[in-house]
């Protein structure tokens, strides 16, 4: 009886170490992404995916004729069939996609991976602070007031009507509301004329009308509702790329949202303007630091703001933009062409100057997240640290080069460590702003891992 039980416990624990093993191995493919980009002329290799001895016994199955797109070095074609992971590589040839099925053993189907071969794509670098003015669709419900009557009593209608912090006001009697401004003028000027005030409101993705009846402000001497508005939202970024051709940019690396909701701002209209850096409040441990901007007149940075996306804002600039340390354009890395280790951060501390800051990327994920953060950078430079404490509000958007590339962006920063933060992929954000030839489809994973508090840069 005894030995039953210790078998059936040995047997429980295998099927338990069985599993474990199965998980993780299973889990390490989800992490693969469906879609791998490559340029002509660089060499297709899967191998530093996997843990070497892993690779050795997975190949690629090219599941459709590659139409010449893949060659081996020595020129001859890789026509359908098994392509293995380890030894020799084949070469990217010609423009289009490769459906590659990875088998282990060459047996056991694993994962379907379309291999996209395109034109290597150069862009120019940026690095100069920028002033950004996003103006929403309608106003946003900042807060509220408490307004004082004529009878003595305390009243805030807007809050009592059920509107919440965050909502946006679009129109006001059927008026369309355009600036802050215009909120407190029309609910005055129709607060005089009949008892209640219509008001169209967007809350989340639902668009309510709320009947709500002003109070006179023995103070201000006019009709109010007890709001505080607000029309948009400014701050200072920095510039990370722009094509010299079209002038399309890119900046920033993150979405801008609502304040009061953490939620992304509807974009009605926006620009970006120069900036020059007049102070820095150097980052800690805990507390945020962030670049003192100021606003500039001149026309030589600026451009309209189109999109509004979680990898950053896009548009278009009105001029080319000179950068000293890069003035030609420069290549985009694609597919796995991140690596650990040695890179530069260009961003301004002082003025318009753009500087190069070393850092060093220590994790790179094998699929970005949702959010677009791709790797994982340390600020190790001195000079930054002793000016700024590593990472700080104003730098979201600063090109990250390695090895000659234009490889991602800074996008946040680690709250408990201002040396640490995260990159978005450059990929991506070339993506978002429409330079590649075909627009990369998004992969629906769950990350999975622990959490890390961070704050956009």
């Amino acid at each position: 009886m005894e030995l039953s039980k210790r078998r059936l416990h040995s047997l429980l624990s295998a099927l338990f170490l069985a599993a474990c093993i199965y998980t993780i191995f299973f889990q390490s493919f989800n992490l693969i992404p469906s879609h791998y980009r490559v340029n002509v002329g660089d060499q297709v290799f899967f191998g530093n995916i996997f843990p070497p001895r892993l690779s050795e016994r997975i190949v690629a199955f090219v599941s459709n004729e590659s139409e010449e797109r893949l060659n081996w070095q020595t020129g001859q074609v890789v026509a359908q069939g098994f392509l293995p992971f380890q030894g020799r590589a084949p070469v990217a040839a010609r423009p289009g996609n490769v459906d590659l099925d990875l088998r282990l053993f060459g047996v056991l189907p694993l994962k379907h991976v379309t291999l996209q071969v395109v034109p290597p794509v150069q862009v120019m670098v940026g690095g100069q602070s920028i002033g950004v003015f996003l103006h929403s669709e309608g106003v946003i419900v900042a807060g509220f007031s408490d307004i004082t009557s004529t009878d003595g009593k305390t009243y805030c209608p807007a809050r009592q009507a059920g509107i919440v912090a965050g909502d946006l006001i679009l129109s006001i009697q059927g008026v369309k509301i355009r600036s802050d401004a215009e909120v407190s003028l029309l609910i005055d000027q129709f607060a005089r004329r009949q008892d209640t005030v219509s008001l169209q409101v967007k809350h989340r993705e639902t668009v309510k009308n709320y009947q709500i009846k002003p109070v006179f402000c023995r103070e201000t001497k006019r009709y109010r509702i007890g709001l505080f508005v607000r029309d948009g939202a400014a701050g200072v970024g920095t510039l990370t790329f722009f094509d010299p051709v079209t002038k399309r940019y890119g900046a920033l690396g993150h979405v801008i949202t609502n304040s009061e909701t953490s939620e992304l701002l509807d974009l009605k209209e926006g620009k970006i303007v120069g900036a020059a850096v007049e102070g820095i409040q150097k980052g800690q441990r805990g507390k945020i630091g962030e670049k003192i901007g100021l606003f500039l007149n001149d026309q030589k940075t600026s451009g309209n703001i189109d999109k509004n996306t979680t990898y950053g804002i896009y548009g278009v600039l009105q001029n080319n933009l000179v950068n000293q340390l890069y003035p030609q354009p420069v290549p985009v890395a694609v597919g796995g062409q991140i690596k650990e280790g040695p890179a530069q951060m260009l961003t301004v501390l002082n003025g318009e100057n753009v500087e190069a800051f070393n850092i060093d990327i220590q994790t790179v994920f094998p699929q970005p997240r949702p959010d677009g953060k791709s790797f994982i950078v340390k600020v190790v430079d001195p000079r930054i640290l002793n000016r700024a404490g590593g990472i700080i509000q104003g730098m979201s958007g600063s090109p990250i080069i390695q090895n000659g590339k234009l490889i991602g962006a800074v996008t946040h920063v680690f709250i408990n460590d201002p040396t640490l933060g995260y990159g978005i992929a450059a990929e991506l954000m070339l993506d978002e702003a429409g330079l590649f030839p075909g627009k990369q489809p998004q992969n629906q994973i769950s990350w999975i891992g622990q959490e890390i508090p961070d704050q956009a840069a």
